[in-house]
C-alpha cells in the first residue's frame, strides 16, 4: 500500500504545472516548460495554476546615469530596487531591456520578485552592433551572424543565472547566478533597422527568401526576413535544448520598415524597405508563438503630419488623432499580437519635432508628458493591441539630438544636462542637479540667495549667479521695477575679442562687448538674444549647409545686430501627393516662460523659465542657449568664422545688469565675471515626475481584458 501511494503521489507531481526556480508557476508540454503563450491578438502569463489574458504595460529601461555613458553599466543593486518599486508601484506589469546589462540587474530583478506582491515581468532584447551594420551591409555577414548567436548563448544564460562574461568595454560582465527565467515573458530580437541595410542584405542574398527552422519558418519572405526566422529559430533552439524552456519571440521594427505604403511621406528613406513579421511563422514545436514589436512615436516619421487620412482622422471625442489613425491600419496589417514596445514624447525644453496633434518632440511640460503618453496608451489599449511600453524610464544625459548634436562635444555629454537636447528627457524619472535639491528653483522664493554675495550692484539693481549642471541662474533684485511696463536687460560677455558693444534698440552701450542679451520685457516679449557674428543656428545652416538666407551684416564683428535664439525642426521638404514644398522650418527657442519651475509648487511648470515676484525676478538659462558646449570643463563655441564650430575654454562670463524705463536707461551696473568649477563628477538626485504618477493612474485604471 505505502508502495502504492508513493507511486500516485509522483503522477500527481508530474502531472502538475512545474514551479521555476523562483517559485513562480509555469506550465510543462512534452518536456518544455514555458510560462508565457501568445494567441492571434494577446499575451497570457500563466499564474495560479491557470492561463491568464495580460495586457502588456510597462517600461522601457536604459542604463544611463548621469556622469557614465551606457557602457559603463554603472547603475547600482540598489538603484535597480529602488527603480523596480518605483515600476511595480506605477501599476506596471513589464520591463523591457535592450540588451545584456550587468549581473546586479538580474540579481536585484531576481531580488525584488521573492517579495513584491505583484511581480514585475521582463523582456529581454539582443543588441545588433551598429558599426557592423554599417561597415558590412549585409545581415548574412559571417561577423554579424555569429556575434548574434553568442551573445543569443550568452543571453539564455543569463536569464537561467548560469553565465560568466569576460570584460569587454563597452559590455556588461561578471557572474550571472540568479535564474529569472521565469519571470521573462519574451525576447525582442533586433534593434530599429535601417532601410538601407534591409535593402542591402536583400539585394546580397537574392537566394536566400526561404527559411525551414524546427521551430521557426518563412512565406513569402525576403532575405532579411529570412535572417530573422533563422536567428530567432536558433534563440528557441538554444533554450529549448539547453534548459528545456521556450518564450514567446519578436523581432524589433518601427515604421520606417513597416508594410504600409506611405503615399505623402517626403523622405525616400522613410519607405524605402519592408519588414513584415507575418512572414515568419511558428511550427508546432513552438508553443508560445510569435508577436510583432514596433516603436511607435506621434511625431515621426513626417507623413504622420501630412498623409491626408491621418490628419482628417477623428477620434470619438471629435479630436484629431494622427496617432491612433496610423495604430488602427498597422494593427489590420497583422496575425499576431502587436506589442507598442516603444512610444511617448519627452520633457525637454529643445524641440525636435512637430506633430498634428500637438504631441511634439520636445517643448513640453512634464504635466503634458504624463497627459500625452496616457492617451496614447488609451488609444493602443483601445485598437486591440497586446501591450505598451513607455519610452523611457529614465531621463538620460547621454543622448543626442539630431538639431542640437553639431553644439555640444559628444565626449562630454554626460556630464552635464542640456534641456534643449530632447533625446535627454523622455524618462518618468528625472536626474535634477544638486544631492538632495538644485542651488536654485525659479518659484519667486529667494531664500536660497540670502548668503549670496551679488555679483553687481547699483543704486536700484542687484545681480546675483549661481550655476549646476543645467542651468545658469540669475536673480536680479529691482528697486520700483513695474513688470507689466519696465524692461531689464542682462549683458552676457562670454568670449573675448568680439560681441557688441551697443544695443541699437535701447540706444544702450554695454560696459563690456556683449555677446548675449537676457531681455525681461513681459510675459510675451523676454528672451535671450545672441550677436549676430556669435548666432550658432545662423552659422550652421546659412554659413555652411546653404539652408537659410545669407546675410553679410550678421558676419561682422560689433554690428550692433542681436538675433533671436533659433533651433531647426525640419530641412525643406517636398510632399508628393499635395506635389508641394514645404520650406525648412524652425521656431525661437530663446524665447522665456513665465511660470514657477519648483517642482514642490502646485502650480508646477518644468518648462518656466523665469519668474517675477514683487522686486526680484529669478531665471534660468540653459547652458546651450549660451553656447556652452560642456560646463563641466568650461567649454563654449571658438570664434565661428575662424575655426568653425569648435570649442575653447572660457574663464566665465562677464555679466552685468540694465534697467530700463519708457525705454531710458536708468542704471546700467558694471560687468564682473562670474566663473563656476569644473568637474568630472556630477551630483544629482532623482526625482519622480508628474508623468510619472498620471502613468501610475492610466496603468491602473485600464481595463481588465475578458
Amino acid at each position: 500500500m505505502k508502495k502504492l501511494i508513493l507511486i500516485l503521489t509522483v503522477l500527481l507531481v508530474i502531472s502538475l504545472p512545474l514551479s521555476g526556480c523562483n517559485g513562480k508557476r509555469m506550465i510543462e508540454e512534452n518536456g518544455v516548460s514555458y510560462i508565457a503563450k501568445v494567441d492571434s491578438k494577446s499575451f497570457y502569463i500563466f499564474k495560479d495554476g491557470q492561463w491568464q489574458k495580460e495586457f502588456i504595460k510597462g517600461v522601457n529601461m536604459g542604463v544611463g546615469v548621469p556622469g557614465k555613458f551606457p557602457g559603463e553599466m554603472a547603475v547600482t543593486k540598489q538603484e535597480y530596487l529602488r527603480w523596480f518599486q518605483y515600476i511595480g508601484e506605477m501599476n506596471a506589469n513589464t520591463i523591457r531591456v535592450y540588451t545584456i546589462l550587468s549581473p546586479v540587474f538580474y540579481d536585484a530583478f531576481y531580488e525584488y520578485n521573492q517579495t513584491a506582491k505583484t511581480k514585475l515581468y521582463l523582456i529581454q532584447g539582443l543588441w545588433i552592433n551598429e558599426e557592423d551594420l554599417l561597415k558590412f551591409q549585409n545581415a548574412y555577414a559571417p561577423q554579424i551572424q555569429d556575434t548574434l548567436k553568442e551573445d543569443i548563448k550568452r543571453i539564455i544564460g543569463v536569464l537561467h543565472g548560469n553565465q560568466i562574461i569576460p570584460p569587454k568595454s563597452g559590455h556588461a560582465s561578471g557572474t550571472y547566478t540568479k535564474d529569472i527565467s521565469s519571470y521573462v515573458l519574451g525576447f525582442i530580437l533586433g534593434i530599429e533597422i535601417n532601410a538601407e541595410f534591409v535593402n542591402a542584405t536583400n539585394a546580397k542574398n537574392p537566394a536566400k527568401t526561404n527559411f525551414n527552422g524546427q521551430y521557426l519558418h518563412t512565406q513569402n519572405a525576403s532575405p532579411y526576413e529570412a535572417f530573422q526566422a533563422e536567428i530567432g529559430d536558433y534563440a528557441i533552439d538554444y533554450e529549448t535544448t539547453t534548459y528545456k524552456m521556450q518564450r514567446p519571440v519578436a523581432f524589433a521594427n518601427w515604421v520606417t520598415t513597416d508594410m504600409l505604403v506611405h503615399t505623402n511621406e517626403p523622405s525616400e528613406q522613410e519607405d524605402l524597405a519592408t519588414v513584415n513579421p507575418s512572414h515568419i511563422k511558428a511550427t508546432n514545436d513552438f508553443r508560445p508563438g510569435l508577436f510583432a514589436s514596433y516603436h511607435i512615436y506621434p511625431y515621426y516619421p513626417d507623413f504622420l503630419n501630412y498623409q491626408k487620412e491621418y490628419i482628417t482622422y477623428k477620434n470619438t471625442d471629435g479630436k484629431i488623432d494622427t496617432y491612433k489613425a496610423y495604430l488602427a491600419d498597422l494593427i489590420k496589417q497583422h496575425d499576431m499580437p502587436v506589442l507598442v514596445a516603444e512610444y511617448g514624447v519627452p520633457a525637454s525644453r529643445g524641440m525636435t519635432h512637430l506633430s498634428k496633434m500637438g504631441f511634439n518632440q520636445g517643448m513640453i511640460s512634464e504635466q503634458d508628458q504624463g497627459n500625452m503618453d496616457a492617451y496614447m496608451l488609451q488609444d493602443i489599449y483601445d485598437e486591440g493591441y497586446a501591450g505598451a511600453l513607455v519610452f523611457t524610464w529614465q531621463d538620460e544625459w547621454f543622448k543626442r539630438s539630431w538639431n542640437t548634436m553639431d553644439f555640444d562635444i559628444p565626449d562630454r555629454r554626460p556630464f552635464w544636462s542640456n534641456p534643449q537636447t530632447s533625446e535627454q528627457e523622455f524618462g518618468l524619472l528625472a536626474f535634477d542637479p544638486g544631492m538632495t535639491t538644485s542651488v536654485s528653483y525659479v518659484d519667486g522664493d529667494v531664500t536660497e540667495w540670502e548668503n549670496e554675495k551679488p555679483l553687481a550692484t547699483g543704486d536700484n539693481l542687484s545681480i546675483y549667479a549661481k550655476s549646476d549642471e543645467k542651468y545658469l541662474y540669475l536673480r536680479i533684485n529691482a528697486k520700483h521695477f513695474d513688470f507689466e511696463k519696465d524692461t531689464i536687460l542682462i549683458p552676457i560677455d562670454s568670449i573675448p575679442n568680439q560681441g557688441n558693444s551697443t544695443y541699437p534698440k535701447y540706444n544702450v552701450t554695454f560696459k563690456s562687448p556683449t555677446d548675449f542679451i537676457i531681455e525681461i520685457n513681459g510675459n510675451e516679449n523676454s528672451r535671450v538674444l545672441v550677436d549676430s557674428y556669435y548666432d550658432s543656428f545662423y552659422y550652421l545652416y546659412a554659413k555652411q549647409l546653404k539652408l537659410i538666407e545669407l546675410n553679410p551684416d550678421y558676419e561682422k564683428k560689433n554690428s550692433g545686430i542681436f538675433n533671436p535664439e533659433y533651433l531647426t525642426l525640419n530641412k525643406e521638404i517636398y510632399l508628393p501627393v499635395d506635389k508641394r514644398t514645404i520650406p525648412f522650418s524652425n521656431y525661437e527657442t530663446g524665447k522665456l516662460l513665465f511660470g514657477n519651475g519648483n517642482p514642490l509648487s502646485k502650480d508646477y511648470n518644468s518648462l518656466a523659465d523665469f519668474i517675477v515676484v514683487s522686486n526680484n525676478i529669478e531665471i534660468r538659462i540653459p547652458w546651450a542657449l549660451l553656447n556652452v558646449t560642456d560646463p563641466s570643463t568650461k567649454m563654449i563655441m571658438d570664434d565661428l568664422y575662424k575655426t568653425g564650430i569648435q570649442s575653447t575654454k572660457t574663464n566665465g562670463f562677464y555679466i552685468g545688469g540694465i534697467l530700463l524705463k519708457e525705454k531710458q536707461v536708468v542704471e546700467s551696473t558694471n560687468m564682473n565675471l562670474y566663473s563656476w568649477q569644473e568637474s568630472d563628477t556630477p551630483s544629482f538626485h532623482e526625482r519622480l515626475k508628474p508623468s510619472y504618477y498620471i502613468m501610475q493612474d492610466a496603468f491602473g485604471k485600464l481595463k481588465k481584458l475578458p
